[in-house]
């Protein structure tokens, strides 16, 4: 619960260089993710190419920071894969956490910043990478060392439990 309550979204980064070691540990992490019927529809662009950063942060008006994380993860929706029908998103959703999750746990910050279902997101990024129709952008997660640091996260609210009916 600890690394849950630790996750937070970082938006300023440094220059030092991601590991490839834990590179791969975040991505066999987003592959661990639960998907409906084990369809697993995701496929991954790792980029650190400045330019292709750069470009990135001009994915919609609050991705500017894509340019200044030295490692971005594009999480992608195969739907080729789909044996369940439409459940990609939520799939793709799960491997985003576990991403961010990991991310965490080995010191790192990162952010989820959004691109589905915002069709010009998705259309941006599709052109940038030349993607196949079959392959949908979902959203770009900013990974590096942190240049700013934030507190646990508490937003447990007894409210909003409702036990056995509304």
């Amino acid at each position: 619960m600890d690394i849950i309550r630790k996750r937070r979204s970082i938006r300023k980064f440094t220059s030092q260089k991601v590991e490839e070691k834990d590179l791969h540990k975040i991505l066999e992490a987003a592959m661990c993710a639960p998907s409906a019927g084990n369809q697993q529809p995701w496929q991954f662009i790792v980029v650190t190419d400045q330019e292709a950063r750069t470009r990135l942060s001009k994915t919609g008006p609050y991705t500017h920071m894509a340019a200044e994380a030295p490692v971005l993860i594009i999480v992608l929706g195969d739907l080729n894969r789909e044996t369940h029908k439409d459940y990609w998103p939520i799939d793709c959703s799960a491997a985003t956490q576990n991403i961010l999750l990991e991310a965490t746990s080995l010191g790192l910050g990162s952010v989820w910043l959004g691109v589905h279902p915002r069709p010009e997101r998705k259309a941006y990024i599709s052109e940038i990478f030349e993607l196949p129709e079959h392959i949908i952008p979902f959203a770009i997660i900013c990974i590096g060392y942190g240049a700013e640091e934030k507190g646990p996260s508490e937003r447990f609210d007894t409210t909003r439990i409702h036990y056995e009916k509304w």
